[in-house]
């Protein structure tokens, strides 16, 4: 009876080591929360990079800009990619999240795009309407991009958050429509233009039709460009450093400048 009690106790002991043992597959898998496009696209790309690392890339797919933050907190990802800096601020003071900006990978520009009107002589011949994103951050920046092209002056000290009424010179007597950015390729029949993300734009097939858009250079690039994001604590672990390894390679700038140009830019170095 003895033999039996101290074989089973033997065996309780070894189930009990191996369940607490770290998964070798789970530590060679590399979870990856992203938007669809284009950064899954731009994360396929690197699958065998990392395989010759010794890591299998899992890309799981949001269509949302909460879940893949929760995920991440929550220890259910290893890193995300959909977001820019002012957005992962936000979200990490609203929800107290402690998640880390790691890489900038690409800039997403708005882009003007043609409603009723086909070219940029329809707004220098006065009275145009154009939709315009209704979030604060994407007015500001679709007003900034007016402003750039001369169309329009903002008021100093506004241009951050600038609104329409923050506008004091308006010589082409442009109207503008706000409405939520998911929704403007959906208005371009109704209106002369319209200023789209780039995302939006690339999953209604329109983004070769832009007229133009924010520049690389610009400070909307300097400050929205969408990156990895991992939990703080993190950003030396070998799956991070691995990711921006690979993410941070010429392969990926070069099929960004010939999959995606002039919607998404690479802000890769």
């Amino acid at each position: 009876m003895k033999k039996i009690l101290t074989s089973l106790l033997l065996l309780v002991l070894v189930f009990s080591l191996l369940g607490c043992a770290p998964s070798t597959t789970d530590d060679k898998t590399i979870r990856v929360g992203a938007s669809p496009t284009p950064h899954a696209q731009i994360l396929n790309v690197i699958k065998d990079d990392l395989a010759a690392l010794g890591y299998t890339l899992e890309i799981v797919e949001f269509t949302d800009y909460v879940l893949p933050n929760t995920a991440l907190d929550a220890g259910d990802l290893d890193a995300n990619y959909f977001q820019h800096r002012p957005y992962l601020n936000k979200f990490n003071a609203e929800k107290g999240t402690k998640l880390s900006f790691v890489l900038a990978i690409h800039f997403e520009p708005l882009g003007l795009y043609p409603g009723k009107e086909s070219s940029l002589d329809g707004i220098t011949k006065g009275g145009a309407s154009v939709a315009i994103p209704n979030d604060p951050t994407n007015e500001a920046r679709a007003l900034r991009l007016l402003a750039d092209l001369g169309y329009i002056t903002i008021a100093a000290g506004k241009e951050e958050l600038a609104t329409p009424l923050d506008i004091v010179n308006n010589p082409y007597n442009i109207s503008f429509v706000e409405v939520e950015s998911a929704l403007l390729t959906t208005l371009l029949q109704d209106v002369d233009f319209a200023i789209i993300n780039g995302n939006y734009a690339l999953s209604a097939n329109i983004a070769s039709t832009v007229l133009t858009t924010e520049s690389k250079e610009s400070l909307s690039a300097q400050t929205f460009a969408n990156g990895l994001v991992v939990k703080e604590g993190k950003e030396n672990d070998p799956k991070t450093l691995a990711l921006i390894q690979v993410l941070n390679s010429a392969k990926v700038k070069q099929f960004i400048v010939d999959s995606y140009t002039p919607t998404v830019l690479s802000v890769l170095d």
